[in-house]
């Protein structure tokens, strides 16, 4: 109970101050004047303008509030590391036995977890939640049993108590770490691209360690060895060997007494991009086809295109003016000795032998197939006859021989059942409404797919694997029919640009390939193949576990599932022959950056009201009592601020004192004046 004296004013405050004047002059004239009584009727005055004033005495019934203690405890990745887990438990123990006996006190323990995202450790967000249930005038404490090393420091609240670190970790903790400095997100396949990398110790660190080992390994392959200097920045050039996603993983080995190794690696995936295509068109006849050929290729921004056509042996003598021949010889021995492989591709169109490009020559072509090389025939009649192209040593990189027939009869090309499944026809829709062809080579597979077939189901487009380098063969030189747009047209764009495509080894038109897209913890397994059925894929995370998933298909050729996983790493996948490497989330998270613990990072905020940062090294400090704006830490203790808060349950008012009373009181004064005055005049 607490009893407050308040004042309820008869009349307004400016009346009664200017009363209160009146009274000071009249007072001031009586003692001037020395008239007796002055004294009494001053007394009288006074007790007058005090009932005016309404004194009333308020009561109140107060309920005692207790005092709030938040304590934050940081549970994240870097808490697992060497002891800290034990330093933690001890001193939550021995918290909760203080706060215990500390009277009038209630304990919110709060808990931060790894940010989904990786965004470290978010301390200041999780008291800011706290705060925002708690009564600020009750807050006594807050405590953080934390190593220091926050990520959220710039989104600190306004603390209404002092706030103190108890950092776990050891003054003898040391640790590597592998950085990446500049990393581009993606290079063009064949150029360099250079990378900067640096290995930084942090901590207690051994003296006198200058260089560590570095290894790197792309898509999961053989890792090569590296010599890298410790603590300088390190540029790495890198050549990206295919197109598409290349999955690099750089990893330095776990060093004696370090913290973690878990950033010890760094894994970037760059995609691989090409410059330009380079083709090379040889066209062995004019013919509207060649034109088309030309035109398609020079439309194409990305596509260097070298074009020859042979119009005549070089031995033919005839009377065709001078100014209609070419200006340049055909530079054979350049193209097809000097400068092949600077090649992406090589069409031959309607092209037969002529005995301008020697046996030789054409050997080479086919041993660039070989070395990786890529090769389309788009035949015409002359693939047929005895001077067929097939009749070179191409023949042993060509998936069909010709039958020595030529069928003329229009036709309307068809996608092949397994071209239904194969990346470069499958999406090819709308086959019903293609215009028609009017000319077909007949050919005898020997190996490779057929992806499309015309007249009488015989085979029209194959494509073909050779060692390392692919074919493409086309048995019409009719696709040109399309571009002009002759009964309806048809894909010869979008055909010809995913064979290319695919001849480039292109990893999204590939016909066998795993693959895999990561988005945060979760991964989109896709195989396409020209099987039936696929087996489950072996999914093996960075702790070494394996995991199956089952696939589902989508459509031909297409299968797919989904993968989750809350270990941040590189992950490998295998489905028979198939492997793919993936990586999910960092390889070195936030929370391992920095591991050594600091109280740097807090402080500004700990220093600002006060509080202490206490190594748990030393031991878990005492609690005591301080008053609000004292120094809330010490040597083996900190300070927490007794509130004293209330809840008012009920409020009543009296008067100070009867009115009766005053009136009473101010008459005997008056009467008391009176009488001193008259005695005084007599």
């Amino acid at each position: 109970m607490t009893q407050t004296i308040l004042f309820d004013p008869l009349v307004p405050w400016a009346l009664l101050a200017a009363l209160a004047g009146v009274s000071f002059v009249a007072l001031g004239l009586a003692i001037w004047r020395r008239l007796a009584g002055w004294a009494l009727r001053a007394g009288a005055a006074l007790v007058l303008l005090a009932a005016l004033s309404g004194p009333v005495i308020q009561v109140e019934d107060r309920t005692p509030l207790s005092d709030i203690v938040i304590v934050a405890e940081d549970r994240t990745a870097s808490q697992a590391l060497s002891d800290r887990g034990d330093q933690m438990a001890t001193a939550r123990a021995e918290i909760e036995e203080a706060l215990a006996e500390r009277a009038n006190t209630e304990v919110r323990w709060i808990t931060v977890e790894d940010s989904p995202d990786d965004g470290g450790t978010q301390l200041m967000d999780a008291l800011t939640r706290a705060l925002a249930d708690e009564p600020r005038a009750r807050v006594a404490g807050i405590i953080a049993l934390s190593d220091g090393q926050i990520h959220d420091m710039e989104r600190a609240p306004d603390l209404p108590a002092p706030l103190h670190l108890l950092m776990t970790g050891r003054e003898g903790d040391w640790d590597r770490r592998l950085i990446v400095k500049n990393a581009p997100s993606f290079g063009i396949i064949g150029e360099p691209i250079t990378l900067t990398l640096q290995v930084e110790d942090q901590g207690a660190a051994p003296e006198g360690v200058q260089y560590t080992e570095l290894q790197i390994a792309i898509d999961g392959g053989a890792p090569q060895n590296f010599r890298l200097p410790v603590g300088v920045d390190f540029d790495l050039p890198l050549t990206l060997p295919h197109g598409g996603r290349n999955v690099i993983e750089f990893r330095v080995p776990e060093a004696t007494g370090e913290l973690t190794a878990r950033n010890n690696a760094a894994l970037l995936q760059i995609n691989g991009v090409r410059d330009r295509l380079r083709v090379l068109l040889v066209s062995g006849a004019p013919h509207p086809g060649g034109r088309t050929w030309r035109n398609l290729l020079k439309s194409d921004s990305s596509v260097d295109l070298v074009h020859f056509t042979i119009l005549r042996p070089p031995e033919k003598q005839d009377g065709v003016p001078v100014d209609e021949l070419s200006l340049i010889a055909f530079p054979t021995r350049e193209l097809f000795l000097e400068k092949i492989e600077d090649f992406d591709l090589i069409i031959f169109d309607r092209y037969k032998r002529r005995g301008i490009l020697p046996s030789a020559y054409l050997e080479n072509v086919a041993n660039y197939v070989r070395r990786g090389g890529a090769v389309l025939v788009a035949a015409g009649p002359d693939f047929a006859s005895a001077d067929s192209i097939f009749r070179t040593p191409l023949a042993d990189v060509l998936p069909a021989r010709p039958s020595a027939r030529v069928l003329e009869e229009p036709y309307r090309p068809t996608i092949s059942e397994i071209g239904q499944q194969h990346p470069v026809t499958a999406e090819l829709t709308g086959a019903a409404e293609w215009g028609r062809w009017m000319r077909q080579v007949e050919l005898d597979t020997i190996g490779g797919t057929t992806l499309m077939r015309g007249i009488g189901e015989r085979p029209l487009l194959i494509l073909d694997r050779v060692e390392e380098g692919r074919v493409a063969l086309l048995a019409s030189d009719h696709a040109w029919l399309w571009s002009r747009g002759f009964e309806g047209g048809g894909p010869q764009l979008e055909l010809l640009r995913r064979l290319a495509h695919w001849m480039m080894k292109e990893p999204e038109l590939e016909e066998e390939v795993l693959t895999a897209e990561a988005t945060g913890q979760r991964m989109r397994i896709e195989r396409r193949t020209l099987g039936e059925t696929v087996e489950a894929v072996t999914v093996t995370a960075p702790d070494g576990t394996t995991s199956d998933v089952t696939l589902r298909e989508m459509r031909p050729g297409l299968w797919e599932g989904r993968y989750e996983s809350d270990q941040i790493g590189l992950y490998h996948l295998q489905e028979g022959e198939e492997r793919a490497v993936i990586g999910l989330g960092p390889a070195a998270p936030k929370e391992f950056e920095q591991t050594i613990a600091t109280a740097n990072v807090m402080e500004p905020l700990v220093r600002a009201i006060r509080g202490g940062a206490v190594s748990l090294e030393a031991g878990v400090p005492s609690l005591r009592n301080i008053r609000e704006g004292r120094p809330a830490s010490g040597r083996g203790w900190i300070g927490l601020v007794p509130r004293g808060a209330y809840e008012t349950t009920a409020v009543t008012q009296s008067p100070l004192l009867p009115s009766w009373v005053l009136l009473l009181l101010a008459g005997a004064l008056l009467i008391g004046a009176w009488l001193r005055e008259g005695r005084s005049s007599s």
